[in-house]
């Protein structure tokens, strides 16, 4: 296995190193994962967070029960009904 030196603001990395002992891992082995998803050009979890939230969007817009001028209208009560 090859290394790979990084630059990373101590800050960053104190951060980066408390989370991965939360999850019961390491930086190194977080990086690699990444390093790797990347490598064979996988989706990041940002990139799909970004796709669902514009599906979610597109979805909306086609959506019947909104709210507004061709929706329905909610009242107080409807609102707080028990």
């Amino acid at each position: 296995m090859a290394n790979l030196t990084l630059s990373i603001d101590p800050d960053v990395l104190r951060r980066a190193r408390i989370r991965a002992a939360a999850g019961d891992t390491s930086v190194n082995h977080e990086v690699r994962q990444f390093i790797e998803s990347y490598a064979a050009g996988d989706t990041t979890l940002a990139e799909q967070r970004r796709q669902a939230a514009r599906a979610f969007v597109e979805l909306s817009y086609s959506a019947r029960s909104g709210s507004g001028p061709d929706g329905h209208t909610w009242t107080r009560d409807d609102l707080h009904e028990r």
